[in-house]
């Protein structure tokens, strides 16, 4: 991936910062006391980084304030970064320090004088993040040859768990091309030949065509693809990390590559943006390279429906009824409520197949979450509050938004249909609830469950801390965090 930073870490050298040609960056906290690295970039620059504290341009900054002094005298550098970070910051503010340097990074080498700071290795994590372009598709873009140099004081140390860290951030580059990419390149096709790609990492890759999906009876899946030329597919991906015989745990993705809403056709205005439907698929797609990347301990499959929603002489028709895998008959009103139909085959499937200890499935599945959460956080809803919570916990520790929402009969009666066993939208009010709940009618009793709703932050119109404007990546931190928090031992 050539977005990615490839870091190394040594031990601090003093001598050799000024004749570094490239970027220089070193930190400094809200104290102003400079360490070794500074005092000497001090010394070289004739009282520069002194002059920057005493006019209290520190004082009271946050994590991650970058102050940037170009071609600095006395230095062979092109630029000295200034960034702001105390010494023991917690693992948040070292991302952002982390993320200020890798928005500076242009091409060419970097160096960080980190010192005695206490995460280097997050700092790493944030610029590795926030250093992220897509530009394939722009006939004037060079790959940027960037190598950032780490002086720390235990080098040995930080960089195991940098390490670990960029097989997280590998993970959200690969979720972030995939929901940047053109609708016209990542066909449902292209999308599975990435995925059976990832066969190279340790992964076990199978791709279900439409003849084996019709013989297992997707056919609420099916239905959505039945009006594009692209072929519909399922893509089990599976990682045997843990002891043998150990049920996994069954991550699920909506991969609709397209959604033009079917014959229930989207306005024009903003319909480009739904190259990003798939976004679901993506994050498992990024969460399964991040777990093979890392090695994780754990058994883990990801499942994910590849199809496109196009008006045809052979697409559903609002007023059609489709009978489910597991039997259920769903009467659809509308054919733009279409990524539930996808998951729900898919959900059923992992768990006629895999019976997992728990099941997660991710979507960028209603508009009504964004006007109720806006892009700070996705909306989760689950039956089972012990995995709910270890879920939030994890997107806590990691800075990834989510809220849970609530789930109940009174909204799940709002799907009763009249011809069929339910209907596949239950109304304009609470739409993100009645979308959950509709999925849950498919999670069997017994099996613990999150929906993880994320159209409002997969992919976002201003910058975030960690990625540029576009696709962020959501959700990769977060679900490697909870596979290590509560499936490896």
């Amino acid at each position: 991936m050539p977005n990615l930073i490839a870091p190394t870490f040594a031990a601090v050298d003093l001598d050799a910062i000024a004749a570094f040609e490239g970027r220089v960056a070193l930190l400094i906290g809200a104290d102003g006391k400079l360490d070794a690295g500074a005092r000497r970039v001090n010394r070289l620059t004739k009282g520069a980084i002194a002059r920057v504290v005493e006019a209290g341009k520190l004082e009271d900054a946050k994590a991650g304030k970058i102050i940037t002094l170009n071609y600095p005298a006395g230095m062979a550098a092109t630029a000295l970064d200034i960034i702001c970070l105390e010494r023991r910051p917690d693992a948040l503010d070292a991302r952002k320090a982390g993320a200020a340097l890798g928005k500076a990074l242009d091409k060419g080498a970097a160096l960080l004088l980190a010192g005695s700071n206490a995460k280097p290795a997050q700092i790493v994590l944030g610029a590795a993040m926030r250093a992220y372009e897509f530009t394939p598709h722009k006939s004037d873009a060079e790959v940027k040859a960037r190598s950032l140099t780490v002086m720390c004081a235990k080098p040995e140390e930080a960089e195991p768990e940098a390490r670990a860290f960029l097989a997280v951030a590998e993970g959200a580059h690969m979720t972030r091309d995939l929901t940047n990419e053109p609708a016209n390149v990542l066909t449902t096709t292209e999308f599975a030949i990435r995925l059976k790609e990832m066969e190279s990492l340790g992964l076990v890759v199978e791709v279900l065509e439409e003849a084996e999906l019709e013989r297992l009876g997707m056919r609420t899946l099916l239905s959505v693809g039945q009006g594009s030329d692209s072929p519909s597919k399922v893509v089990v991906m599976h990682w045997n990390g843990g002891e043998k015989g150990v049920k996994p745990l069954a991550l699920i993705g909506k991969g609709v590559v397209f959604d033009t809403g079917g014959i229930s056709l989207k306005p024009a205005a903003g319909m480009e943006d739904m190259t990003m439907d798939m976004g679901g698929a993506g994050v498992v797609s990024g969460v399964m390279r991040t777990l093979a990347l890392r090695g994780a301990k754990a058994n883990v499959v990801g499942l994910v429906g590849l199809v496109e929603n196009m008006p045809s002489s052979n697409a559903t028709r609002p007023g059609d009824v489709i009978k489910s895998m597991k039997g259920d008959t769903v009467e659809v009103i509308n054919t733009d409520a279409e990524g539930r139909l996808v998951l729900c085959d898919v959900m059923w499937y992992a768990q006629e197949r895999f019976a997992p200890v728990g099941m997660i499935d991710l979507a960028t599945l209603t508009g009504a979450i964004v006007v109720g959460l806006g892009h700070e956080n996705a909306g989760v809803f689950s039956n089972d509050d012990a995995l709910c919570s270890a879920f939030l916990n994890a997107a806590k520790a990691e800075g990834e938004g989510a809220w849970r929402m609530p789930l109940g009969q009174a909204y799940d009666d709002l799907l009763k249909s009249r011809i069929a066993d339910m209907k596949n939208i239950g109304g304009r009010a609470a739409g993100s609830v009645t979308a959950a709940q509709f999925l849950q009618r498919f999670v069997k009793d017994g099996t613990p469950w999150i929906h993880l709703d994320i159209a409002g932050v997969a992919s976002v119109k201003s910058e975030t801390t960690l990625a540029p404007v576009g696709a962020t990546g959501w959700g990769v931190m977060s679900l490697s965090r909870l596979v290590q928090d509560l499936y490896e031992h």
